[in-house]
């Protein structure tokens, strides 16, 4: 299993914020079960202030880049995408990183682990 960590921002609204983290208190079971069948074995999102961190491992193989936007296949999986996308805003990068049109969440860079440590 491979680890993966990416941002995104929320809109700037307090009420827009709420609602998004009632929405994932009851993620739709269509969603869950499709990103289980694309390989996401563990997934963990954090939010502070407009910032959103999500924490997911996949297998070894899994390129988010390629695989993860597969679960959206699914028209229900599709809609929730499309809708959690209304709340969302693309983390700016940074100048070293060239943007890459496909990706919505925006990926980091690893650097440290304390089990090689």
């Amino acid at each position: 299993m491979k680890s993966f960590a990416q941002a995104i921002d929320l809109v700037d609204d307090p009420e827009l914020i709420r609602e998004y983290r009632r929405h994932h208190q009851a993620v739709w079971p269509e969603v869950v079960r499709a990103l289980r069948a694309i390989g996401i074995a563990r997934m963990k999102i954090y939010l502070v202030g407009t910032r959103l961190f999500m924490y997911f491992e996949a297998p070894d193989d899994f390129d988010p880049s390629r695989d993860f936007q597969t679960y959206a296949d699914d028209p229900r999986c599709r809609q929730w995408d499309e809708w959690m996308r209304t709340f969302q805003r693309r983390v700016a990068r940074s100048p070293d990183r060239a943007a890459c049109n496909d990706e919505w969440w925006t990926p980091m860079e690893e650097v440290f682990d304390l089990e090689r440590a």
